[in-house]
């Protein structure tokens, strides 16, 4: 039997398997190395958990309980309805939906999980010291089940506190200026150093007898449990790392995690970026800051990799062209790079996914996240191969594209150029596009504030997309001829002006930042020009490209002015563009999208299962191999994942 990708299914989640091409082919060691930073990814999930809402490791437990007890009925619906309530739990790292933020609603009732808390062993419960169920239900089931608390996880709407509004914990009894006054003073000591800190990143800030105070997240403070686990496997990995300097780097990190200092951080990340010899390597800890409505505090993540050498050859060739790219960008030259430092980049395979790349992942990233380490010291990006693979094997036969898109014609394009030129439009955006432009001297790089996200992920796909047009890319090899681009642009505009929208539930705007950026680039697009047109054919609404060429320059006029208002710091001007083009939506096109695409019978959103990694130990109790397991089933992953990974409930 081969390879199935394919897995479970509920709600609006299909669940898919990623398989680790190539790795029987690694040495020993870095099978090790692989294991055990693994082992480190995996000990961060309660942090994510924890972080998407402070109610959500709680919720978990209680729901598990429920669910493994067998002297609950399994056949009724209601305990039917609270296992999907569960999994979409275990899929979002919370309460929240994952993408949109919005709160799930329980498809059983109060009396139900109460009546069933009633029957298991009180002693498995998450109950507080002295607490009875009755307090834990008092206290949780409003969390729960009043749509009206703690409604988003993220809340982005233009005029309201975001801070309070916002369900995510990383803030207790602040208000947003409160938050945003602290850290501006804090900036105002880093004023004029070349090595400026990112401030927040790793703490909670809390109100404590009327005094804002930083609860940071290290060894010896907050969530400290789950992160002295994680160093335990990253000491292992250090002693099996591939050289010296990455070594060095995870020992680096290692400090960075004890002592929560931030300069320790910014070192790791210079040695970190600066290392590009070893076949194997991760992403492990406070990262991305999508998920705080300030765009400062970074949401727990890791990912274990292994370099992809095939395919690494497209992106090599990009990263080695960088200066050119830089050079030709239409925009403005007080906002280029004279020179762009260490620019690396890297086709890879997954091996584990943990806290918020799991289950549902980027298909690239592109890091160190701070402009001045970016500038000076380079980042390195990845494209995911496998992850790739998957999603595209998923997508075969689903029928969407015949569904949408305009034409024969058009959909023989995309068939034929569809799959190089998206990989290839994500190693623009991660490699070349993140890591394009700079700041003037003296602005805040989170001057932007709520919308500084989504303007740098506009950034970086109006950079990808401009260049996927050049004939510098034919010339490269790396697109098949000067035709291939429409495929991207064809696609890339459909989405941003009607297939996202299946993502939307009815009479809600757009808030997630990589979707509001989509939407701005084709909303501006097909509002600034005639290059593109909504059309009806048969009383359904088609996108149709009338000019290919110009739709380009629309998209360098759009390039410049979002790195004008990047380089320089322009809130306002960010705030007009996402407001105007990136937020509303048009409720009847929406619905008709919704129509459409509910008659394919699809899932909108894919996450992963992980495999198992199984260490083969010799007669003298050395590891000997890594064994892969790719059969566990979800739920399995999760309760074990719970069980052997649960540090902090």
């Amino acid at each position: 039997m081969g390879f199935v990708y394919q897995d479970e299914r509920f709600a609006d989640l299909q669940l898919l398997r990623y398989r680790l091409n190539g790795f029987d082919e690694l040495s020993l060691r870095q099978k090790e190395l692989i294991y055990y930073l693994s082992e480190a990814t995996l000990f961060g999930r309660d942090i994510t958990f924890d972080q998407n809402g402070q109610y959500n490791l709680r919720i978990r437990k209680m729901l598990e309980v429920v669910y493994c007890d067998e002297t609950i009925p399994h056949d009724t619906a209601g305990f039917r309805a609270l296992e999907i309530y569960l999994k979409r739990i275990w899929f979002s790292n919370g309460i929240y939906h994952h993408y949109g933020c919005e709160k799930f609603e329980p498809g059983f009732s109060e009396n139900y999980l109460y009546d069933v808390l009633k029957k298991v062993d009180a002693r498995k419960l998450p109950l507080k010291d002295g607490e009875s169920i009755e307090e834990m239900c008092q206290e949780l089931f409003p969390v729960i089940f009043d749509k009206d608390v703690l409604p988003k996880r993220v809340n982005k709407a233009d005029g309201e506190d975001l801070v309070r509004t916002s369900a995510c914990h990383f803030y207790e009894g602040v208000s947003q200026q409160e938050a945003e006054d602290f850290y501006a003073r804090m900036k105002e000591q880093d004023e004029g150093k070349e090595s400026p800190v990112s401030y927040g990143l790793n703490s909670m800030l809390v109100k404590e007898d009327g005094e804002l105070k930083e609860r940071v997240w290290k060894a010896d403070g907050l969530y400290g449990n789950a992160i002295r686990h994680i160093i335990y496997w990253l000491w292992k990995a250090m002693d099996v790392a591939e050289n010296d300097t990455q070594k060095s780097y995870i020992k680096r990190l290692i400090s960075y995690y004890e002592s929560g200092d931030l300069n320790d951080f910014n070192q790791y990340c210079i040695e970190w970026v600066g290392e590009h010899e070893s076949s194997v390597d991760f992403i492990n800890g406070f990262i991305e800051v999508y998920g705080d409505p300030l765009g400062m505090k970074g949401t727990w993540e890791g990912l274990v990799e292994y370099i992809d050498k095939e395919a690494t050859h497209r992106t090599q060739t990009i990263s080695d062209n960088a200066q050119w790219f830089e050079d030709h960008s239409p925009v403005d030259n007080r906002f280029k790079k004279a020179v762009v430092h260490g620019v690396s980049a890297n086709v890879i395979c997954a091996a584990m996914l943990g806290g918020e790349e799991y289950p549902s992942t980027a298909i690239g990233i592109n890091l160190p996240n701070a402009d001045w380490i970016r500038a000076q010291y380079g980042s390195k990006s990845i494209t995911i191969s496998n992850i790739t693979d998957a999603y595209n094997k998923a997508a075969k036969g689903s029928g969407f594209k015949e569904a949408f898109v305009i034409d024969e014609q058009t959909l023989s394009m995309i068939e034929k150029y569809g799959d190089v030129c998206d990989d290839l439009h994500t190693d623009l955006h991660e490699c070349l596009g993140h890591g394009s432009g700079q700041l003037l001297p003296g602005v805040d790089p989170d001057s932007l504030k709520a919308y500084g996200n989504t303007i740098e992920e506009a950034r970086a796909d109006l950079f990808g997309l401009y260049y996927i047009a050049d004939e510098k890319l034919v010339e490269l090899g790396l697109t098949p001829d000067k035709e291939a681009y429409r495929s991207q642009y064809y696609t890339y505009m459909m989405n941003g002006l009607m297939t996202q929208l299946i993502r939307i539930t009815p009479g809600h705007q757009i808030e997630e930042a990589h979707m509001r950026n989509r939407a701005l680039i084709a909303h501006w697009c097909y509002e600034n020009g005639d290059a593109i047109q909504l059309v009806k054919r048969d009383g359904k609404t088609y996108v149709e490209i009338t000019d290919y060429e110009q739709l380009r320059t629309l998209i360098a006029r759009l390039l410049a002015e979002v790195q004008r208002i990047k380089s320089e710091g322009d809130y306002e001007a960010a705030r007009q563009l996402v407001e105007t083009y990136a937020v509303k939506v048009d409720a009847a096109l929406h619905q008709e999208v919704l129509e459409r695409y509910q008659k394919l019978n699809l899932a909108p959103y894919k996450g992963f299962i992980n495999p198992m990694m199984l260490p083969v130990v010799d007669e003298k109790g050395e590891i000997c191999d890594i064994q892969l397991n790719y059969s566990e089933s979800y739920a399995h992953q999760m309760l074990r994942y719970s069980s052997e990974y649960g540090t902090l409930i």
